[in-house]
């Protein structure tokens, strides 16, 4: 086997610098380009008014998104109460209609009642299961009897009609019902008519939050009682 021709070698010329054509490159990339300054600054100027526009654009659609939540709410309240009072005229007539039955069936005596005839108890009971009847009516719609006696004085739900001293209760505690009152909703259609207690030991301070004024409960006297009863009576 012949042996191998030496292969030829490449030798660099001395007078070749490629650090000069590399620094040559990056003078090249120092260099001033006209108007890239301005247009930095437009771009910078252009950007900053986008933010704000976008912020103002971000709170306009927060406040509508606000508007329209309270619309909405504002419409299911008023829908609300528009179902829940719009019997309220109608209730408040058949009132005095549900008293007159009550008092028709108040001033039978018991006596009088055992010792009717057939018919007359009959009428009697008929009296009765339409007194029942409109009263199961007017709860089913929402109308309900505000409680009165035994609670202390609300001025807002019951209409002193007079004073009852009794220095074994309360001062400012309803102790008698003269006519019943009645409310639907949380709106009241008819005061209750009641009698209040005059003279006795004062109300313990109430502690709930839904409470009258504590401080003001605990210093009542029978003189801001004495302002709501009605003239009249």
């Amino acid at each position: 086997m012949g042996n191998k021709p030496d292969e030829p070698e490449f030798t660099i010329p001395e007078d070749i610098s490629f650090g000069e054509g590399l620094q040559s490159n990056d003078d090249a990339s120092d260099m001033d380009i006209p108007g890239m300054d301005t247009t930095n600054v437009e771009m910078a100027e252009l950007l900053v008014a986008a933010q704000e526009e976008n912020a103002q654009l971000k709170d306009r659609l927060l406040r509508t998104v606000a508007d329209m939540e309270n619309l909405r709410k504002r419409t299911q309240r008023e829908v609300r109460d528009a179902r829940a009072y719009a019997i309220a005229d109608f209730a408040r007539d058949m009132l005095n209609a549900t008293d007159n039955l009550s008092r028709a069936l108040g001033v039978i005596p018991e006596d009088f009642r055992t010792n009717a005839d057939a018919q007359t108890k009959s009428l009697i009971e008929g009296i009765e299961m339409t007194d029942r009847e409109m009263q199961r009516l007017m709860q089913k719609n929402g109308v309900k009897p505000i409680l009165a006696e035994g609670e202390k004085f609300n001025p807002h739900k019951h209409q002193a009609m007079f004073e009852v001293p009794n220095p074994d209760v309360p001062a400012g505690i309803v102790v008698q019902v003269v006519q019943m009152g009645f409310e639907i909703g949380d709106r009241v259609l008819r005061p209750a008519m009641v009698g209040v207690s005059k003279g006795g030991p004062k109300i313990a301070p109430q502690t709930s939050e839904n409470q009258p004024d504590p401080e003001r409960s605990a210093h009542m006297d029978e003189n801001d009682f004495s302002s709501h009863v009605d003239k009249e009576a």
